[in-house]
């Protein structure tokens, strides 16, 4: 047949297609009584409209996809074919169900070849998506079986296929729709000889199920961020400092942001209100006004009802040691904190900062996030051990003098979204403070990067700033896409590497999110 002569339609089977529906079973279950009666067709149609599919070629069905809906606990497990079928003949749909179950796809010989079974799967891929079910079941049969029966036991057979080393029309073409055997049935159909009454249960998992008690408590999956790409200059007094933010996180928050994103150590310029002779000195001077900006930041965050990542200030500890934190303003008041884990050396030179201990995962109302602070995104390991914490954004607040500096962590950056498959906000500071010590001058181009694929932009970058230039970047995130992406994308990074090889692991410190150390 041409492709040319082919005028295909999908579309949802109805009661007035039974004629040429039992042609079409007739044809490809002769092996096994042929078509269905037109009452139990019937039934399917009026309990189950949605899930009857075919493909029609003019004023002929080609293709059919057979759907009832189920109970996931009781047809995941060891089942027959009987336990869909009640009396005369009537399949059993459970309009109550939490899972499809496959019970047909048919292909008229003569259009085998045009992929028409594929198109059936993704419809029905598409319908369980759309009703928020939790999965695709289906009982396969494996009509080769026959041919390899004295020499191998169904597990073999089932090896075998799903290694390519043997062809099996109906499994083999399973397999390639991304569907699982999870268990092989035994007298699932008794009659099907070909068969020898074995089948495989097969599964495909929706990974966007959400289970019916959560959807009024899930969390966004469509997330707005905001970040400032902040300008350093010199300020006569911590109001005017914590005006400027205010200003901010008011504007992001007019353009329904979920996250306001500051850069590192924005507000060192106030070191310039004190003697800056002895480094040391001035930068705990600077941390004594710590305190009152996670106090007034936290406050914007629930005034302006926006998720703030308050950069990174420094912190003393009651031993009198320094550490450069980046706090998390929850919109609901609370405050949490990640200390800057890897010390750069002027950081260890100039102002004696210590290294945190910690890192985790914060559970928010707009996504899982991580954050690390410029230099730490550098280093592969922190990213992959909160990716292994199901993290959808990292935010990484950086302060950088040269476009080379700033170009290790952009490139770090754009790499930890790809590998991790989650997206990387990375926000800076510009401007040029001559007056005061290690601030005479920045670079930055704050971005946002994506995995790299086609559910992303073709480079791999959702927004950027103008380079060196005092501005708010927002862009728009879809968590859904993440997903998608780890499960079904072109390459699957997280899903591929090789733990028996390999593995990652947090070494005296035990995971805040729960994870212990191994």
């Amino acid at each position: 047949m041409s492709i040319e002569d082919l005028h295909l339609n999908l579309r949802n089977l109805e009661v007035e297609d039974y004629a040429k529906l039992k042609v079409l079973m007739d044809v490809v279950y002769n092996d096994i009584g042929g078509a269905w009666e037109k009452h139990t067709i019937d039934r399917l149609i009026a309990e189950f409209p949605d899930g009857q599919i075919v493909i029609e070629d003019e004023d002929r069905i080609v293709g059919v996809a057979l759907t009832v809906l189920v109970d996931y606990e009781t047809f995941s497990n060891p089942h027959k074919y009987d336990d869909l079928i009640g009396n005369r003949e009537i399949i059993l749909n459970n309009a109550e169900g939490d899972a499809l179950y496959g019970l047909d796809v048919l292909i008229d010989p003569a259009y085998r070849g045009y992929r028409l079974g594929r198109r059936l799967y993704e419809a029905r891929k598409d319908l369980c998506r759309s009703m928020n079910l939790r999965a695709i079941l289906a009982g396969g049969r494996i009509p080769n079986y026959f041919e390899h029966a004295a020499e191998l036991s169904p597990t073999q057979y089932i090896d075998q296929v799903s290694r390519k080393e043997i062809h099996d029309p109906i499994l083999s073409f399973q397999l390639a729709n991304d569907f699982l055997v999870k268990r092989l049935l035994k007298k699932y159909l008794p009659e099907d000889e070909r068969s020898q009454g074995y089948a495989t249960l097969l599964e495909w998992n929706n990974i966007l199920f959400e289970p019916v008690e959560r959807v009024l408590e899930s969390r966004k999956t469509q997330v707005r961020v905001g970040a400032v790409q902040w300008q350093m200059r010199e300020f006569a007094s911590v109001e005017q400092v914590l005006q400027q933010v205010e200003f901010y996180v008011d504007a992001i928050a007019d353009y329904q942001s979920d996250f306001a994103v500051f850069p590192e150590l924005f507000n060192t310029p106030l070191m310039g209100l004190t003697d800056q002779s002895n480094q040391v000195d001035a930068i705990h001077f600077l941390a004594g006004f710590t305190e009152r900006f996670r106090t007034e930041i936290s406050r914007m965050a629930v005034s302006y009802n926006i998720n703030i990542i308050a950069g990174s200030m420094m912190e003393e500890d009651s031993e009198g040691k320094l550490y450069n934190v980046s706090y998390l303003c929850h919109r609901d008041g609370e405050i949490e904190r990640q200390a800057k884990l890897h010390i750069t050396p002027q950081e260890r030179r100039d102002w004696v900062v210590e290294g945190g201990d910690e890192l985790q995962v914060f559970e928010t109302d707009a996504g899982r996030i991580g954050i690390l602070i410029c230099y730490d995104v550098e280093f592969p390991e922190l990213p992959r051990l909160l990716a292994e914490q199901d993290m959808d954004i990292l935010f990484v607040p950086f302060w950088t003098d040269t476009k080379n500096s700033y170009l290790r962590v952009r490139h770090c950056s754009q790499a930890r979204a790809i590998e991790n498959e989650c997206y990387v906000v990375a926000c800076g500071s510009v401007g040029n403070v001559p007056s005061i010590e290690n601030l005479d001058i920045q670079y930055a181009q704050s971005s946002v990067f994506s995995p790299s694929d086609f559910a992303f932009p073709h480079d791999a970058v959702m927004s950027e700033t103008t380079p060196n230039t005092e501005m708010v970047m927002f862009s728009d995130l879809d968590l859904t896409r993440l997903r998608v992406v780890r499960s079904e994308g072109s390459v699957t990074n997280l899903k591929d590497r090789r733990k028996d090889l390999f593995d990652l692991r947090w070494r005296d410190w035990s995971w805040k999110s729960g994870a212990t150390d191994s």
